[in-house]
């Protein structure tokens, strides 16, 4: 079979990288890819947003099998123009990927099905926004720019003056764009953050190992909010109790709610946690694997993922059995220096082999570029360096190990991925 997968990051080089193991899949192309990709994928240069040409190339092309794994492509509904153009498709149709493309949408959805989630005001006035948040007068606040903002769009503020700039920087300043038209103002909930994945095929629901994400930039959780500095899996606060709680009030809730608004979710859905101490409450959701949760979860997965995509198509993915790998799998992320914000690019990376990987671990490119046999880095998020292990301790010592083979100028990560504790 004959796979794309649409997309340039780590996300996507991990689920190459488990495509490349399926007995059913013969040949996977990538558009765009990455220099890392290139040596798992042929790549492609089309952008992940130009829906006419990628249908055009995988006309063309005779492919079989299209997995569109980032979000603007999905709320811009290049999975409908596949389906349209008859191509089996992996991810949610525009109707359904509303459910991150606005957090309005999802925040409404929760109230209406009665899905736990943090108290919240939607507004698209700023000076009312700042007023409300005046006269609540708790801190922190969380403040949320509606749309899409490349995971960035969420600002924790400490105090008012904080709270004003983020609210006056999103819809005044138009720092994410169109998306800070509308934002949310939030409680700012306590607790152990989860993130947990699931398959679905809209009446299904298979959750996926948990995993935690490091989205602040250093180390103690301190710093800007990133795309994620580093994942483990699986979450040492999610345990079988809790998943059950879970199952009963979000994650059925959540699907049942979007098939009774006449949208359908098909694909993967990845619930933003955080476990209160008065239970589980929804953070935010996402519609495709998260970035840097899928290289964590899916080296542990045991299950043909090609098999998974084509139950979930079929909506048969009640009669599959997903089985998982015993053990603990974790991954440090390597930035660029100055990442979140401005960055130097094209420096070359050393401590990689020919195919931009290490003996050590596994290597997920982000952001990086090949020339001349050579890899230099081109994003923010440049690598992923990921090992599993019996554990989380030895997952997490192969995975540093590996980490201090490879080096490039400015390169910056977290030294505690894993170690923080969070007390219920």
């Amino acid at each position: 079979m004959k796979v794309l997968v649409v997309g340039s990051g780590g996300r996507e080089h991990a689920i190459i990288r488990k495509l490349k193991e399926s007995k059913l899949v013969s040949e996977i192309y990538a558009a765009p890819g990455n220099g890392g990709i290139s040596a798992d994928a042929e790549c492609v240069n089309i952008k992940a947003t130009d829906i006419d040409a990628m249908i055009d190339f995988a006309v063309k092309n005779q492919i079989e099998f299209a997995v569109v794994a980032p979000d603007d492509p999905l709320v811009l509904g290049m999975v409908d123009a596949f389906e349209k153009a008859g191509i089996k498709t992996f991810g949610p149709n525009k109707a359904a990927a509303i459910l991150e493309g606005s957090k309005v949408f999802s925040k409404e959805l929760m109230k209406k099905y009665h899905i736990p989630t943090a108290k919240y005001e939607v507004f698209d006035d700023p000076n009312r926004a700042i007023e409300y948040i005046r006269s609540e007068n708790t801190y922190p606040t969380v403040i949320k720019a509606d749309g899409l903002a490349l995971g960035k769009g969420v600002i924790i503020a400490e105090d008012f003056a904080q709270a004003e700039q983020a609210v006056r920087s999103m819809m005044e300043d138009k720092v994410f764009g169109a998306s800070g038209n509308h934002i949310v103002v939030e409680e700012f909930l306590t607790g152990p953050e989860v993130s947990v994945l699931a398959f679905t095929d809209s009446k299904t629901v298979k959750p996926m190992i948990s995993s935690k994400d490091h989205k602040r930039v250093y180390d103690n959780d301190k710093g800007l909010n990133t795309g994620g500095m580093g994942t483990i899996a699986p979450n040492p606060y999610y345990t079988d109790e809790i998943a059950e709680i879970c199952m009963k009030e979000i994650f059925l809730p959540t699907i049942r709610a979007m098939v009774t608004e006449g949208r359908p979710f098909k694909g993967c859905l990845y619930f933003g946690l955080m476990i209160t101490p008065n239970g589980p409450k929804v953070i935010e959701y996402n519609c495709r694997f998260g970035d840097p949760e899928t290289q964590v979860v899916l080296p542990l997965l045991k299950t043909d993922l090609m098999d998974i995509f084509l139950a979930i198509y079929e909506e048969r993915l009640a009669e599959l059995d997903i089985e998982w790998k015993n053990g603990a799998a974790a991954c440090v992320v390597m930035a660029s220096g100055g990442y979140p914000q401005k960055y130097q690019t094209g420096l070359p990376i050393t401590g990689l082999d020919k195919n931009g990987q290490t003996s050590a671990a596994t290597i997920y490119h982000a952001g990086t570029k090949k020339e001349n046999d050579a890899y230099l880095t081109a994003g923010g998020r440049v690598l992923g360096v990921t090992a599993t292990g019996e554990n989380l301790e030895a997952a997490l010592s192969t995975a540093y190990d590996a980490v201090k083979q490879i080096s490039f100028d400015g390169c910056h990560y977290r030294t505690d991925i894993g170690k923080i504790n969070t007390k219920i």
